[in-house]
C-alpha cells in the first residue's frame, strides 16, 4: 500500500470510521445492472448469431468493453466459422458409404487369411464378382492439373538459422495459369502410365477410352501375367469415368471395377500418396513449355 493511502486510511479512522470493506453507494446496485445486461445479451444473440459487439453495444447503449466481457466471459460465447463440407450427403448416398466400406473391409480380411470364403468385387455392369489377390492385380488411376511453374511451399523453403543470423527473404510468386492435365495410372510397384492431355483437348468418354488402351498395352509390358489374371480397376465416378462408351470398353476387356462412392474425399490414393509428392517434388520449379513435363 502506498504513502498517501495509508495517510488516507488513517484520515478515516481518525473521523469515526472502523469498518475495513467499502462504503455502501448510492445508485442501482452493480450486480442487478450486470444480470440485466447479460439477460438481454443473451436475448439478442440468439436471436442472431451474427450479431457484432458493436452492434449490440449501440442497441443496449451500454459500453462495448462490457458487452465483450458478458459474451465472451460470462456467457461463455466464442464466434466460429460454420465447417465447410464439399457435399451435402443424402441418406441414400451415407448408406452406399457404409454399404462400399464392409464389403472393401471384408475383401481385404479375406485376401489375409481366410481362402474358402468368396472375394466380393464390382464388374463394370456393377454387378459383383468374385476374385483373387486384390492388391496384386489393382491398378489406381486419376487426372490432375500440374502447372508450368508451382512456388514452393512455406514448409520447404524453411531453413535453419542462428540468432545473429539475417532473416530470410521469400518473394511472393503466383502459380502459373498455362497448366497440363496428368492422368496417371499406378499399382504397388510403381507408376505404369503417365497420359499428358494434348492442348485443346479435354477428357471425355472417347478420350479416356484411348487412355485406357494406352494403359492396356503399358500393363503389357510392364506387367506381364496381369492381364491374364485380370486387371482390378480404380477409379472415380467422374462423367467420362462412369459413360456407357467407358463401360462397354471395360466389359469387352473383362476388367473389373472397385466400387467408388459418390463424393467420398478418402478414398483415391493418387490424392494421398501421389499427387501430393508429386507437387512438392516440382515446387520451386520453372518450365518455359508443356515438353518438359512429358
Amino acid at each position: 500500500m502506498s504513502r498517501s493511502r495509508v495517510y488516507q486510511w488513517c484520515t478515516w479512522f481518525g473521523e469515526g470510521r472502523t469498518s475495513l470493506g467499502d462504503e455502501p453507494k448510492s445508485g442501482r446496485p452493480k450486480t442487478s445492472t450486470n444480470e440485466e445486461s447479460t439477460t438481454r445479451v443473451d436475448e439478442l444473440i440468439r436471436c442472431d448469431r451474427r450479431m457484432k459487439i458493436r452492434q449490440i453495444a449501440l442497441k443496449l447503449e451500454i459500453p462495448k468493453s462490457t458487452v465483450h466481457e458478458i459474451v465472451h466471459d460470462t456467457l461463455g460465447y466464442r464466434k466460429v466459422s460454420a465447417r465447410w463440407v464439399p457435399k451435402m450427403l443424402t441418406e441414400d448416398h451415407k448408406l452406399q458409404r457404409v454399404e462400399i466400406s464392409q464389403r472393401l473391409l471384408q475383401r481385404c480380411q479375406q485376401d489375409n487369411g481366410d481362402e474358402d470364403t468368396t472375394h466380393i468385387g464390382v464388374g463394370p455392369g456393377g454387378d459383383f464378382q468374385a476374385n483373387n489377390n486384390l492388391f496384386d492385380n489393382l491398378i489406381t488411376g486419376d487426372e490432375t492439373w500440374v502447372h508450368l511453374n508451382t512456388p514452393e511451399t512455406k514448409r520447404d523453403s524453411m531453413t535453419w538459422k542462428h540468432p545473429s543470423s539475417p532473416v530470410t527473404k521469400k518473394f511472393k510468386v503466383q502459380r502459373s495459369a498455362a497448366k497440363v492435365m496428368a492422368t496417371v495410372f499406378w499399382d504397388a510397384k510403381g507408376v505404369i502410365l503417365l497420359d499428358i492431355l494434348p492442348q485443346g483437348q479435354c477428357i471425355n468418354a472417347a478420350r479416356y477410352c484411348s487412355t485406357l488402351d494406352h494403359l492396356k498395352e503399358a500393363i503389357r509390358r510392364k506387367r506381364p501375367g496381369l492381364l491374364r489374371r485380370g486387371v482390378v480397376l480404380q477409379h472415380d465416378n467422374a462423367t467420362p469415368h462412369s459413360a456407357n462408351l467407358t463401360q462397354q470398353w471395360l466389359q469387352r476387356y473383362g476388367w473389373e471395377i472397385l466400387p467408388f462412392p459418390a463424393h467420398i474425399p478418402d478414398l483415391a490414393p493418387s490424392d494421398f500418396h501421389l499427387f501430393g509428392p508429386l507437387k512438392r517434388h516440382l515446387g520451386g520449379m520453372a518450365f518455359e513449355t508443356r515438353k518438359p513435363h512429358q
